[in-house]
């Protein structure tokens, strides 16, 4: 820093700059979350300007700028100009109210400028304001955007958050100090926010096909490939509305935080056109398959839907859900085929599932007792509940082991394998599998999904397949 530097002003952009994201955006998503009926008065706050809606749902939508992410390189060199007797200004469009409690939280700036409520501060606004506060040229400005344009035009030198586009613009106008480049998200990063590795749940959709032995039929398996590409479309859309309504919790995960989203390497706003876009073609694709599947991908919508904004938060009511949103995708692929789905495989289903379910919810509530976070993230349990967790999740497996025995031993075995004496072999292979689910669900081993644990795990594998060779026998 030159020695004259330090009697300019660094005037720092927050939103897209300090922080990733955009605060807006996550207060309204909050407001989804806590109070979607406020969301009916939107349209009676907008008239009023931009300035007063970003008042009124910062109002009512408060968001815990304490798990904010922040671009740490930059928040480091701000550090630095601090250190040398630099003055720092957070000037921003968002809230005031938003603006001071982020300074608070960093005690960096000396000043902090928002909008009122009357005057939107992004823009021309932003750049008459600080002109008006420091003279032309009297400042240095931190920003992000093409709006940022405008204000390095009356700014003494630029520090640029963003492209190379973005950074080829800022020299048209005013000299560029700094960089901090930013650069476009990856494909990887999108597959990992669709989460396209989950879709292997959806192969449940093939399950009555392959047990009615009617896989190889190609009318059936067509319109199951349909049915999957929906379910799975479907599936990732609601994955990712449901990371967005959960921002908060997922940063005070220690590793859910650094989901894309929740991290802010994909945008809220992004990540709304992205739902939409799968959910459009989902719909598409259902409607392909025929009415009464649709109905079902409809209702699995519904569910989750509800899942996500309410019913994970109930006790019980979140895992039994769990595992009724997997056995819907069983009756899914029922309904695509006209196969009827057997008594059997759908009460397999719901005690597996439910089993399955308890894992997911027992490894996140002892990851929040071990990180020492309140309330298990969010979840509608305590410390105390783990002992019961695994009693309810450990039994319900075995449930699955039992009505899976009950099945060989039933008429509907017989008339299906020509050997179902055979199958006898798979109830001591998933007799083992469930316990050693839960043996290292206790001792912290186990993922938050334990779908993405049985398809990294070897012997999870290897137990699969020789469940699959035995099968093959009985056939």
């Amino acid at each position: 820093m030159n020695p004259g530097d330090a009697a300019v002003p660094l005037c720092v952009d927050l939103d897209g700059s300090l922080t990733p994201v955009d605060t807006l955006h996550e207060s309204l998503l909050n407001l989804v979350r806590e109070a979607p009926g406020c969301l009916l008065r939107l349209t009676a706050w907008l008239p009023r300007g931009k300035a007063a809606f970003k008042q009124a749902v910062a109002a009512r939508a408060r968001i815990d700028v304490g798990l904010l992410p922040l671009r740490a390189d930059l928040l480091e060199w701000i550090k630095e100009e601090r250190a040398r007797g630099r003055r720092l200004v957070l000037v921003t469009a968002s809230d005031r109210s938003i603006a001071e409690s982020i300074g608070e939280r960093l005690r960096l700036f000396d000043e902090v400028i928002g909008s009122d409520g009357s005057e939107n501060l992004s823009g021309e606004f932003k750049r008459a304001a600080l002109v008006a506060r420091f003279g032309e040229k009297g400042f240095d400005y931190v920003g992000n955007e093409a709006k940022d344009r405008a204000v390095w035009q009356s700014s003494r030198r630029a520090i640029v958050v963003g492209g190379h586009a973005l950074v080829a613009s800022a020299r048209q106008v005013a000299e560029v100090a700094r960089v901090f480049l930013v650069a476009a998200p990856p494909l990887g990063l999108w597959l990992k926010a669709v989460r396209l590795h989950q879709w292997v749940k959806n192969a449940l959709i093939f399950l009555p096909a392959l047990l009615a032995h009617s896989i190889l039929r190609p009318d059936i398996l067509f319109e199951l490939v349909l049915a999957f590409t929906a379910f799975g479309l479907c599936a990732s859309a609601l994955y990712v509305v449901n990371d967005l309504l959960d921002l908060e919790s997922d940063r005070r995960h220690p590793r859910k935080r650094n989901r894309p989203f929740a991290s802010g390497e994909l945008s809220a706003r992004s990540g709304v056109m992205l739902a939409c876009a799968l959910m459009i073609t989902a719909i598409a694709l259902a409607a392909a398959v025929g009415l009464k599947f649709f109905g079902v991908l409809a209702g699995y919508c519904i569910v989750s839907g509800a899942y996500s904004i309410y019913l994970k938060r109930v006790a019980i009511v979140d895992v039994m859900t769990l595992a009724g949103l997997y056995t819907l995708r069983i009756i899914a692929g029922a309904v695509a085929t006209a196969i009827t789905p057997s008594f059997w495989l759908l009460a397999f289903s719901i005690f597996l599932f439910l089993s399955l379910g308890v894992v997911k919810r027992f490894a996140e509530l002892d990851d929040a007792r071990v990180s020492g976070a309140p309330g298990g993230h969010g979840r509608g349990y305590g410390e105390h509940d783990l002992p019961l967790l695994m009693a309810l999740g450990a039994s319900s497996g075995y449930c699955a082991v039992i009505v899976m025995a009950l099945y060989i031993n039933s008429p509907d075995s017989n008339f299906m394998y020509r050997h179902p004496r055979a199958l006898w072999f798979i109830c001591p292979l998933m007799l083992y599998w469930i316990s050693r689910v839960w043996l290292l669900t206790s001792r912290g081993r186990m993922h938050d999904d334990p779908v993405v644990f049985a398809l990294s795990d070897r012997v999870s594998l290897l137990t699969f397949g020789l469940i699959a060779m035995v099968v093959l026998i009985a056939i």
